[in-house]
């Protein structure tokens, strides 16, 4: 059974966790409650094996508006993260995202602003609706958009330059310039975005649960490993892990016959 949350929602479908943030009426902007709640449902992903696929979206007309101001200046006690309070509370949530060995599709429409855009950026795959907005709005407010890993995310998707642009401006990137520049692997009708998902869903459990982790984590590892033979070293080390699985031996066999294969948890 999913946790009882209140400024998030986790629906069950088989392996395929559907996470939605769930402040509509503020434009799922994150707030102290949010930030516990997504720390402990991403926490507690990394021992979870019946889950292989998180689908990440917001409720309403945004996807995530970034921080709760309001309630961020008026609050009186900061949490303990890290030693940074507050700032390293939020930021756990983001290298939890990365930490995980479930693929995040997160699915953008309206706003996805500063720690959205971190929340867009953190995940693995993203589609877009028609909608969809995005910016590093830290710099905007008098802060620097060097946060919440953009500025580790966003170089490695779409380039120094592009990158530079949209954080030294705050400006917006919208849904077809998000698509030219490979920051989406598509764009969609807003009503549309969970129609799109379902086939990069079958593609993803098409995958053994074991072979998604490792090239997950072997993504990781190689876009910072310090040489080609580094990078080698660890596909080799997977590899070998997942050649040792029963279900590589069910993934040829589903191969040879021309079926989906059946694969058993890991």
């Amino acid at each position: 059974m999913a946790a009882a949350y209140e400024t998030i929602s986790v629906e069950k479908r088989g392996a395929v966790d559907w996470l939605t943030l769930n402040r509509p009426d503020a434009l799922n902007t994150i707030n102290l409650r949010m930030v516990g709640e997504l720390n402990d449902y991403f926490g507690k992903l990394y021992h979870d094996g019946s889950v292989r696929v998180v689908v990440m979206r917001g409720a309403g007309r945004a996807f995530c508006a970034g921080l709760d101001i309001k309630e961020h200046h008026g609050r009186d006690e900061t949490p303990f993260g890290g030693g940074f309070g507050f700032q390293g509370y939020l930021a756990d949530v983001y290298i939890k995202m990365r930490r995980c060995p479930q693929v995040i599709v997160s699915l953008v429409h309206g706003a996805a602003c500063g720690g959205g855009f971190a929340f867009a950026l953190a995940s693995d795959i993203r589609l877009a609706g028609e909608s969809a907005r995005m910016n590093a709005a830290f710099i905007r407010i008098g802060l620097s958009s060097c946060d919440m890993g953009v500025s580790y995310f966003l170089p490695r998707l779409v380039g120094g330059s592009i990158a530079a642009e949209l954080m030294l401006t705050g400006r917006f990137i919208h849904a077809q310039r998000a698509l030219g520049v490979g920051l989406v692997a598509e764009v969609v009708p807003d009503n549309q975005l969970e129609e799109a998902a379902r086939p990069w869903i079958d593609d993803l459990l098409h995958a053994s649960p074991m072979g998604l982790r490792m090239t997950k984590e072997g993504l990781a590892m190689a876009i910072d490993a310090s040489s080609l033979e580094a990078a080698m070293a660890i596909e080799n080390r997977n590899q070998v892990m997942t050649s040792k699985s029963a279900n590589f031996a069910e993934g040829m066999r589903a191969f040879i016959e021309k079926r989906d294969p059946r694969y058993q948890p890991e």
